[in-house]
């Protein structure tokens, strides 16, 4: 027989409780998710379990990356979308120093959805001519999230050009301003196709959601 819960004990959004983290109020799915990434994962719990401070949670994005810069870096960033917040936290491995020679930056942001301006999603499609439509995201091999609530924004330029192949003059450059609050690349060949399932579904939640506050 399974151990009894104890009455006191803080339950989900679907009505599970965790036994390993008994005090969490964060939905068992999301609680499960983050302890898979393998991430400081009780760190990102308890920081993410103060933000969003017991309220219902609609949806959630959990997206590990890693890079290499002379060494290996890691971040995780969760989204977790409630009935009036878009909540964020990001997890950094951060310089340390002789006291503390490993040490973890972890920052949450919790942004009101009347704030939010936009979602821009990007789908990444391999071999577009046999795109069928209605398969869910069943061909996107990459999907990039940006969304934007005014506090950051990034600026693509590129050269400008007036037509004329043979020109060598210099006509300056064009750009366009973009969202850059917080992106997520979800990549199939990276995370799998249904990391880029989840995304979608995520992403389609929180369009629903802003779309619903205006």
């Amino acid at each position: 027989m399974g151990q009894k819960p104890d009455p006191s004990w803080p339950m989900g959004d679907n009505g599970r409780m965790s036994a390993k983290n008994p005090a969490t109020l964060l939905p068992a799915e999301l609680h499960d998710e983050i302890m898979r990434s393998g991430y400081y994962p009780q760190l990102v719990a308890d920081v993410l379990d103060v933000a969003v401070a017991g309220e219902s949670v609609l949806a959630h994005l959990v997206q590990t990356e890693t890079t290499f810069d002379a060494v290996i870096r890691r971040h995780l960033t969760v989204m977790v979308l409630t009935e009036s917040r878009l909540v964020t936290a990001h997890v950094d491995d951060h310089e340390g120093d002789e006291s503390f020679p490993a040490s973890a930056a972890a920052t949450t942001e919790a942004v009101p959805l009347r704030e939010v301006r936009s979602v821009a999603l990007t789908h990444l499609v391999a071999e577009p001519a046999t795109y069928v439509g209605g398969t869910g995201g069943e061909h996107t091999t990459e999907l990039n999230i940006a969304i934007g609530w005014g506090a950051a924004s990034r600026i693509e330029l590129e050269p400008a050009g007036c037509g004329d192949p043979d020109c060598e003059g210099d006509h300056g450059y064009i750009g366009s301003t973009l969202p850059d609050d917080v992106l997520i690349r979800v990549s199939s060949a990276a995370e799998g196709s249904e990391a880029v399932r989840r995304a979608m579904s995520f992403a389609r939640a929180l369009s629903a959601a802003i779309a619903h506050r205006s």
